[in-house]
């Protein structure tokens, strides 16, 4: 049975030096990591070429590849990317394509997670349906310049709670087959999914083709092992489908610390394999 691999998302890390937490991520036994943009400058877009170039040769050197971006709208403030004032949207989405350089620039075949709720929910006044739509068009337009530069969109569902703008993974799945691109795709998160009416392996597995990413933490927000979520499932059917993608921990409540967050969801998720495997 193949090996699933295994990334995290650096937020858990901020206030750490960059180069000492990709140490720590590989000796943890991660193989990729995945970076919230804010974390590296408040606005990313001006990150300089050299430095681009640092943080890449120090994930390299660290032996870490890079798996994307996530996060994309906390920084700059007030961006948001479906309301109906067309100069805010027109900046919103120049700061997308932005980070889609910035992905292509920090290594090849990167994702960039597209959650940031309140980034994309309704606002001004607008529909579920305007805003849907305003957020498909941005997608369509930029999709081409993903596409170029090696980089993969990826359309998240996210909970009733958070966002009213694509909230199940069918909805996901049928915006990339609407704008039908290389560029765009969908990626799962178990978390995120926690409205979803069927078993996530069975969504997964219906909508595989579709999917790029997978984010693994518990239906609260907290890190893998900590709450009662069964990851088996889940992962069973992803090494059943010979899944070679990564499978990245994003957890929401970083109070525990990194060491132990980073801890004690690979060494969970590893024992969840094993039992799989026995």
């Amino acid at each position: 049975m193949k090996e699933l691999r295994q990334a995290i998302c650096n937020e858990a890390f901020q206030g750490w030096d960059f180069a000492g937490s990709c140490r720590f991520m590989k000796k943890t036994g991660y193989s990729g990591i995945e970076i919230a943009p804010f974390t590296l400058l408040e606005d990313p877009a001006a990150i300089p070429v050299q430095r681009r170039a640092e943080l890449r040769d120090i994930m390299a050197s660290e032996g870490l590849e890079f798996v994307g971006l996530h996060w994309l709208m906390v920084s700059p403030k007030g961006l948001h990317v479906t309301t109906p004032d067309n100069a805010l949207r027109e900046k919103s989405w120049l700061h997308i394509r932005n980070l889609v350089d910035l992905c292509a620039d920090l290594g090849p075949d990167g994702v960039m997670v597209f959650g940031s709720p309140q980034q994309r929910g309704t606002v001004g006044g607008s529909s579920r349906a305007e805003a849907t739509g305003r957020y498909v068009d941005g997608l369509s337009e930029v999709a081409p310049h993903a596409a170029a530069r090696g980089v993969t969109i990826l359309v998240e569902a996210l909970p009733v709670a958070q966002c009213d703008v694509v909230q199940t993974l069918e909805e996901a799945v049928g915006i990339v087959r609407q704008i039908d691109s290389p560029g765009v795709r969908t990626m799962f998160d178990t978390h995120n999914a926690i409205d979803e009416r069927e078993p996530h392996a069975v969504l997964v597995d219906r909508y595989y083709d579709y999917i790029r990413h997978v984010h693994v933490n518990e239906l609260d927000g907290k890190h893998c092992g900590v709450g009662d979520y069964d990851f088996k499932p889940l992962l069973q059917m992803l090494l059943r489908r010979g899944y070679r993608r990564w499978v990245s921990l994003e957890a929401f409540d970083f109070s525990f610390g990194a060491e132990r967050i980073a801890t004690e969801s690979l060494r969970h998720l590893e024992a969840e394999i094993k039992r799989i495997a026995s």
